[in-house]
């Protein structure tokens, strides 16, 4: 149940994210094609200098939490011992997926290998249906989700076990100790709040994007991603996910999820079954196969047959994508994580989230890649001539029951980013109000509204002007100052884990 906290604003969080945000919306309605050309240039240099550290940390934290896993730190229960568990197993494993995937999977896991199938980055690759599968297991599942894991460990520890503010400094306080609560704390919140919203304007564009494609082919209708449709199509899905934010964890989200996730299975399912199976899970050994053999090279930007602009345009983007979803993620999943040990959390967050994205990559990747080239090529020219968003229903045309995929598909991504859009709301709420804990975990509705417009319009100003290269640029610069905060994240983390290894018990880093 939500607690009242009227008058308890933290003005410091709220306002310094907020200003920038308006500014530049303005300045956008004015002359988009000056603030396009500014965030270019700094997505560039951010690309330039930096993927090597978006690269090498994301896939560090694998190993950080390998370690974590075998160390005396796994035992500890998060919230002690006898703490009594927030969600069941499968309650707790729909949320986690739904709210760290959101559309993503159904936008990305179609589109994207077209896009490496119709140029594979490797000049003359023999096998670039082989590629494209490994660049999908490689982009949605274990490097990724190591950032969440790796933030949403550490939040759920300082905050359950120690009592911690709910605050993103709450990660830092293991390397930099207890001042940063008081110099610091408050402008970490702001940073990281700036980069959670350009990280779900820009989903939210591409589940828009999608939406507006399905409507198109579902109905036959010729407009396509219109100023004016973009706004219905975004007005519709904030006001869902700001209604179902005012209910909170144990409802709105909670019963979202579980119908998401179900959605989810079941379509994988049919599409997996009802497509070329055989030749898909053929692709699908050999591209998992490819994604272990160049697994470290791939993840650090060492593979010698893949251009520097190549890697910058998407593994790059990324990278930044999920560091710039990552800091109000780990709120999210930390608060969930009560009652669990340390090693179950790292199952939940790392393993399970993974082995989920990876089978959607194969029934949807796979299934699309086989399908492209026994057609002679119909998804890729469906990417070439109408955009992305028409490369799903371009796949469904080659399926049964076109008519039920495609309208339960749409259902399905506009369920997905409510889920996920529900719990990042929440959480970022909860950051900008005073007085919030394990037991009082809710913000005012008048907050979640306002972040939910926010990011509304950001979204609609961002593919209006920019489409998907503005997707990609608002990723990068949300992205950055994210990563720099889990660096340190991760510094804190190896620090508890070397601790429960001197104290010789199970009991968790003490304060």
């Amino acid at each position: 149940m939500a607690v009242s906290i009227t008058g308890r604003i933290r003005y410091s969080v709220l306002l310094p994210p907020l200003l920038p945000l308006l500014v530049c919306a303005g300045l956008a309605l004015r002359d988009p094609i000056a603030l396009l050309d500014f965030a270019q240039g700094a997505s560039n240099w951010i690309l330039v200098h930096f993927d090597w550290l978006f690269s090498w940390s994301s896939a560090s934290f694998l190993l950080l939490l390998g370690l974590t896993y075998i160390s005396p730190l796994g035992r500890t229960v998060i919230g002690g011992e006898g703490a009594e568990r927030l969600l069941q197993p499968w309650r707790w494993f729909a949320i986690t997926a739904c709210t760290t995937i959101a559309t993503g999977i159904l936008f990305w896991g179609i589109a994207e290998p077209i896009y490496h199938l119709s140029a594979p980055p490797p000049a003359g690759r023999e096998q670039p249906a082989v590629f494209a599968l490994s660049t999908l297991f490689l982009h949605w599942t274990l490097t990724p989700y190591a950032i969440y894991t790796v933030g949403g460990l550490l939040f759920a520890l300082g905050f359950y076990n120690h009592r911690q503010p709910f605050s993103l400094s709450t990660l830092l306080r293991p390397v930099l100790g207890p001042s940063i609560h008081k110099h610091g704390g408050a402008a970490v919140d702001a940073i990281c709040l700036f980069s959670l919203v350009a990280g779900m304007a820009a989903a939210l564009g591409a589940g828009s994007l999608a939406l507006i494609g399905g409507v198109k082919g579902y109905v036959g209708a010729d407009a396509g991603a219109t100023p004016i449709s973009l706004a219905v199509v975004i007005g519709i899905v904030v006001v869902a996910f700001s209604v179902s934010a005012a209910t909170g964890l144990q409802r709105g989200i909670r019963m979202l999820s579980n119908y998401n996730i179900i959605g989810f299975i079941l379509l994988a399912l049919f599409v997996l079954v009802a497509g070329p199976l055989r030749e898909t899970l053929s692709l699908s050994v050999r591209g998992l196969t490819d994604f272990a053999a160049t697994f470290l090279a791939r993840n650090v930007g060492g593979d010698p047959g893949i251009p520097t602009e190549w890697s910058h345009a998407w593994t790059g983007f990324y990278w930044a994508n999920w560091y710039a979803w990552a800091p109000i993620t780990a709120l999210f999943l930390g608060r969930l994580a009560r009652g669990y040990t340390v090693r179950r959390f790292i199952e939940m967050n790392l393993l399970c989230t993974s082995l989920f994205g990876g089978c959607w990559m194969v029934a949807f990747g796979g299934t699309a890649i086989v399908v492209d080239q026994a057609t002679n090529g119909l998804l890729s020219n469906a990417l070439a001539t109408t955009g992305p968003e028409a490369v799903a229903y371009a796949l469904f045309e080659q399926l049964p029951w076109l008519s039920f995929t495609a309208a339960f598909f749409l259902l399905l991504i506009f369920l997905s980013y409510v889920t996920a859009a529900d719990s990042n709301v929440s959480a970022m709420s909860a950051l900008c109000v005073r007085g919030i804990g394990p037991e009082s975990a809710e913000a005012p509705l008048r907050i979640k509204l306002l972040w939910g417009g926010v990011i509304g319009s950001v979204s609609w100003l961002l593919v209006s002007f920019a489409g998907l290269d503005g997707i990609r640029l608002i990723s990068t610069l949300g992205g950055f100052p994210a990563m720099l905060l889990f660096i340190l994240a991760a510094v804190g983390l190896l620090r508890l884990v070397l601790k429960s290894y001197r104290s010789g018990n199970n009991s968790g880093p003490q304060s």
